[in-house]
């Protein structure tokens, strides 16, 4: 059985910028709603969008292996 990490903390903007810096192999995924990704003036380039809603049954669209920095509104 494949053991998997599910620790989960707040980075700021500071912090990821600097694990960029460092190459380190990142996942961004956009949760938001579609609405409000809809009306959102910034988005993520390179993002993956599932809606928080269809995060469960939608899973193996995430590359693993990797942190995972998440971002919602």
């Amino acid at each position: 059985m494949e053991q998997t990490s599910t620790a989960v903390s707040r980075v700021t903007a500071e912090e990821v910028k600097t694990r960029l810096d460092r190459a380190e192999p990142l996942v961004f995924l956009d949760v938001r709603n579609p609405k409000a990704w809809a009306e959102a003036d910034r988005k993520l380039p390179g993002a993956i969008r599932i809606p928080l809603d269809e995060l469960p049954s939608r899973t193996s669209e995430i590359p693993k292996g990797r942190a995972i920095i998440t971002y919602c509104t």
